[in-house]
Order: C-alpha cells, then structure tokens, then sequence
C-alpha cells in the first residue's frame, strides 16, 4: 500500500529539486514575481522534458538518474549566483508586489484535497478507495518504466511486438524519475506528484494574479476561489439527486479545477505549462531572446508530451487566435525576426515532440483510422426538450447554465474581470497579457463548446480544455477583486458563486478522505500477498493474466485495479477500460478480446481460448483466485500450454507458461 510517510518525502524532494531549477531558469525570463510563480511548472517541464530523450539514449536507471539530476542542480546553482538577466520595472523591489507565505502556505494545504483522494483509506472493512483512483489505474505506466526502462513498454496489452507505449506519458515519466532513485513504489510516486502537481498551478495562479492586481493579498483569493467547485452537490440537496433530468442531461464532468487535479493531474500539469507558454509568448515579443525561446519549446513540448488535447489541440489552436496580439507587442522593427523566431520554435518543438506526434497518428489508425476530432456541440438540455429543439437550444445553454453550473464562483466573475481588466489603465505588458490570457480562455471554453473528441467513451478533448480557462478564470477574478474599477461587482460575483460552492467542496473533500465503502474491500487489503507471489513466478520482463473484472467494485467503472496498483509486472490484457485509452485495437476487435478473457475467467473458456492467451497475448503467467467462477471449473488446470506453479488453499493459483 502507498505509505503517506513515503509521499511526504518523495512530494518535498520533488518540490525542491524543480522548484530550485525552475527558479535559477524563471529569474532570467520574468518579472520577480512572475518568475516566482511559474518555477514550479517550468523546473518541472523544462527538466522532463529533457531529460526524457536522454534517458532512452543513455538508458533509465537509478545510477543515470541521480548522477543527471545531481549535473542539473549543479548547473542551477551556477545560474543562481548569477545577476539576474531580466530586470523588475518595479522602482523599489522591498516594496514590490510579491506572492504572501500565507499564500505559500494556503496552496500547500489545498493540494492536499486533490493528493489524499489517491490515497488508501484503511478501516476495518478493509481497504476503500476514493472514485479518482480510477484514473489512477496508470500507475502500471510508472512501474513498467522503473521496472523495464525507456521507451516505455505497453503494460496494459501484449499481442503486438514491441509493445511499445502509445500514450502521452511525460507526466507519469516524471513520477517515474522520483520512483527510481527514491526507492518508492509507483502508486507513492504518483501520489506525490498529484500533490506537486496542484501545487504548482496554485503557484503560477498566485504570481500571475499578484502581478496583475500589485497586491500580496491576491494570493489568498486566488486559493480560496481554486477551492470552489460546481453546484451539482447543491442540486442534490435540494432536489435529492445531482440529475436535473431531464430538464439537463447528466453532469458534463468539468466540475472545477480542484476535481480535476485529483482525478487527472496529467492534464492539470500541461494546463499549467500552456499558460507559462503564453507568458513566454509575451515575453520573446517584447525581448527576442535565445534563452526565452528555447524555454518556451521545452514547456511546449512538455505541455504536448502530457496532454494531446491540453498541450496540442487547445494550444495550437490558442496561439494561432493571440498571434495578432503577440505581434502587435513586438516592436515593428522587430516582427519579422520575431517571426521567424516563433517559426524555428515550431519545427523544433514538431521534432523534439515526433515520436509521441507519430504514436498518436498511429493509434488512431489501428482503431480504425476514423476523424479523432469532429464539429458537434456540447450537449446540456436533457430529454424535456425535442432533438431539434437541443440543437438550437443547446448553443445558448452551455454559456448561460452549464458553464455557470460548473463554475460558479469564477465564471462570472472571471469574464466581468477580463473585461474591465482589457478597459482598464493597466500598463502596455499587463494589458497584453490580459489579451493573450483571455484568448487561451476563450479559446478553452470553446473548444469543448463546439468539438468532440471520438476516440474513447468519453469527450476527453472537450472535458480537458477547459483546464486553461478554469485556471485564467480563477486568476482573472482574485486580480479583479482587487484591482479593478468594477471590484465589488466582480467580488460580489464571485462570493455569491463561491458560497453557492460550499456545499460540493465540503462534500469532495471529505469524500476524498474517506473514500467509497465496498463489499471487497478485505480481499483488496489482501492482494499485495496475492501479486508478491505472482512475482516469484513472473520476472520483470513477463506479462501476467487475470480476470479483468477482479474486485470491480472497488471503482466505479470496472477497471482492474488491484493488478494496477500492486502487481509490478505487465499484463497481457489488462481489461476493456485501460485498453480504451491504451491498446491499439478497433473497438470491434477490443469488446471481442475482453469478452474472451471474461469467458476463461468465468470457467468458460475453451481450448482454443487459453491457446490465445498463451501464443497470441503473451500471458506467461496466469493467476486464478477464489472469486473467479474459474476457481471451480478451471480450464488451466487440463491445459497443455501451462502448469501449475504454485496453489495456496482458497486464496490463489499460478500456472506458468509451458516452454
């Protein structure tokens, strides 16, 4: 089980380690305070992203980790006894504006609520997991890469040699780079960086709203409305249930910022690396500098290498709406060399970022080549309404009552405050900023607006984009609050919201703390014995079969979890809901493998059946347990393709390939 202790140690040496690269990196390119804020972020992207490429060169190990990290901490601290290159406009820096410790600390506590849902919650039942550990199912990512190296093998599926990872895994690598030298296991490893990760974009919203408003104190208002999330919980005080059908269709799944830092940090971090890009835009426009845009193509890529739709599809399309006003920041002598700067950041961040470009464009060929990203708008109104008349009504709806649902405290008053920020007497860099900002905003509340992604069983395109807009909302309205013409207004707005709120933030936090009672909870406290005896029979190299819907009702989806968290060694088929996002197969030919291994592990399987799984999906070893109807009518046990290696009484059997 993932250790808190172990997670305290590996999420402070993580926050110094990119927090001090961030820092020596960030006070060369930003205003002080700005360059405070996005150290976090920009110590975590620019290292990942860098380092990634050269651990498949020199190979990922404990020796080649540390002795890079300890090279890259050298280099920092040589930047950090160094004057810095960019200089405050501030006359007087004692007095400048700056990011307040209860502001530090605030954000500390806060990430917390996000980090702890991925923890264990241990009562006398047993072991209860929290609903966002379904995503969470991923840490098989992180073990395989400290188990086998880099590139990443695919853990979840192993007909296809060489069962390469297809998956924008940066954020998960870097849970790796922590695993491997701190010697902590893959769940506490992800767990840390969940809380890192919430971190990190509190502390780029604080520097950013700081330096927008010039006061400390907008630190704290930028926690407080982060801590807002929808109104759903509101709904099903009032009304019994958070469905408003069928006046709505069901809840969208936005629900906040701080609900989706728990459930995927993974896109939370390339949110925060797409608007630490935009600063970074803003800056090269003002100063055409080596260092700037060789920083701004590392987070680029980083904030792609974490998230296709977050860091791909929402950036592009966000930086080719602000191009305007990016060039008009450039001084007319200057826009053509500014230009042409941006132009070798794109190839270099195309090439740099290739193989997962490549992997992509492949995975959606093998699922059956169709378009990944179609026009369709964002459905809201429920069945109250005809199908003709959702259609029209559906436009208006999502601006006028989704989006306020979902965002309660900072919608409003995050676009009254873009709005009187842009009409204000705010200097030419901060009125710029406004203007690029609310552009990577709009641009992420339109997206899910207006596109649908295809790929999965969910729209992840459109429930991802948001992040940005999320985030600039929050800032826009602690800044508003604070400085703006219209400052009651705006925080008026945004108190009414965040009372509204109160009841779904009470609710996830300590839903998050206690997590879901479950039937199987006892068995799942037990399965670390059952998967360290697997082990003894499958070397790191192996991939492992069990029945994908063991202890499914730990999570709300059936995902195979207990093989995720505790097994440490790949799987053949690791069930339909990692395969969706992971294996490279049609859904035709996905629902037909799922359905075969349903079939073995429920004694149906035939000979033909286990003849697959021991030559066509590579299972070396197969683990059958009590809870399978397999128990009782095995069909391994009169197999020719394997032997029993190992049975303990009521708890487990191990058969072993027969070579």
């Amino acid at each position: 089980m993932a250790s808190p202790l172990s997670v305290v140690f590996c999420g402070l040496a993580a926050s110094v380690f990119w927090i001090v690269l961030g820092f020596a990196l960030t006070r060369h390119l930003l205003p002080r305070v700005l360059a405070i804020g996005a150290a976090p972020v920009v110590g975590w992207a620019a290292y990942s992203a860098a380092t990634l490429p050269v651990f498949i060169l020199i190979g990922f190990s404990r020796i080649t980790v540390v002795s890079t990290g300890a090279l890259a901490l050298v280099v920092a601290a040589g930047s950090l006894m160094t004057r810095p290159a960019y200089s405050d406009a501030a006359p007087d820096p004692a007095v400048a504006p700056h990011i307040s410790l209860w502001g530090f600390g605030a954000a500390v506590l806060l990430a917390l609520v996000p980090t702890v849902a991925i923890l264990p919650k241990f009562s006398a039942g047993g072991v209860q997991l929290a609903d966002p550990i379904f995503d969470h199912s991923k840490i098989a990512i992180i073990d395989a890469m400290t188990r086998q190296g880099l590139p990443p093998v695919n853990p979840i599926f192993g007909e296809f040699a060489p069962g390469q990872l297809s998956y924008y895994y940066l954020w998960h690598f870097s849970a790796a780079e922590l695993a491997l030298p701190l010697r902590v296991s893959g769940w506490e490893a992800d767990v840390a960086l969940t809380w890192f990760t919430a971190f990190a974009a509190l502390v780029l919203m604080m520097g950013l709203a700081v330096w927008l408003s010039k006061r400390s104190s907008t630190a704290v208002v930028v926690v407080i409305l982060a801590a807002g999330t929808s109104l759903w919980e509101v709904f099903r005080l009032l009304f019994g249930s958070v469905n408003l059908e069928p006046f709505l269709a069901s809840p969208s799944g936005f629900a906040g910022w701080l609900f989706q830092a728990a459930w995927v940090p993974q896109h939370a971090m390339s949110a925060s690396c797409v608007i630490a890009a935009m600063l970074l835009l803003l800056e090269y426009a003002k100063r055409q500098r080596l260092v700037v845009l060789l920083t701004l193509v590392v987070i680029v890529v980083a904030g792609f290498e974490s998230s296709a739709f977050v860091g791909g599809v929402t950036f592009a399309i966000a930086a080719i709406a602000a191009a305007p006003i990016l060039l008009a920041a450039a001084e007319p002598k200057k826009r053509i060399r500014f230009a042409l700067g941006l132009g070798a950041a794109g190839v270099l961040v195309i090439c740099l970022a290739a193989p997962f470009i490549l992997d992509q464009l492949a995975t959606v060929k093998s699922r059956g080549g169709g378009i990944p990203i179609v026009i369709r708008h964002f459905a809201v109104l429920g069945d109250m309404f005809s199908p003709a008349l959702r259609h029209v009504l559906d436009l208006p709806a999502y601006w006028l009552i989704l989006l306020p649902i979902e965002f309660p405290a900072t919608f409003f008053a995050g676009v009254i405050a873009l709005a009187v920020l842009l009409r204000s007497t705010l200097s030419g860099p901060e009125k710029t900023a406004v203007a690029a900002l609310a552009t990577l905003a709009a641009t992420g509340l339109i997206i899910p607006w207006l596109l649908v992604s295809t790929l999965g069983d969910n729209n992840d395109l459109g429930l991802r984009a948001v992040l940005p807009a999320a985030m600039i909302l929050i800032v826009a309205a602690a800044a508003g609050m604070l400085r703006s013409p219209r400052r009651a207004l705006i925080a008026a707005t945004a108190l009414i919201g965040l009372i509204l709120a109160v009841p779904g933030t009470v609710s996830m936090i300590q839903y998050n703390f206690t997590g879901s009672p479950n039937a199987d909870g006892r068995i799942f406290a037990a399965s670390p014995e059952l998967w360290a005896a697997v082990r003894r029979y499958a070397p790191p190299t192996a991939r492992v079969a069990n029945n994908p819907l063991f202890l499914e009702d730990v999570t709300p989806w059936p995902v195979n979890m207990s093989w995720a968290l505790f097994a440490d060694r790949s799987s053949c088929f690791a069930g339909r809901e990692l395969a969706i996002a992971f294996a490279p197969l049609s859904p035709d030919r996905r629902e037909a493998i799922n359905a075969q291994f349903i079939r073995v592990f429920d004694g149906k399987g035939t000979p033909d059946d286990i003849g697959d799984m021991a030559r066509k999906y590579a299972c070396d070893v197969v683990v059958v347990v009590p809870q399978d109807k397999a128990w009782d009518a095995d069909p391994f046990a009169s197999s020719t393709d394997y032997r029993l290696a190992e049975s303990r009484a009521g708890q487990w059997r191990i058969y072993v390939l027969n070579h």
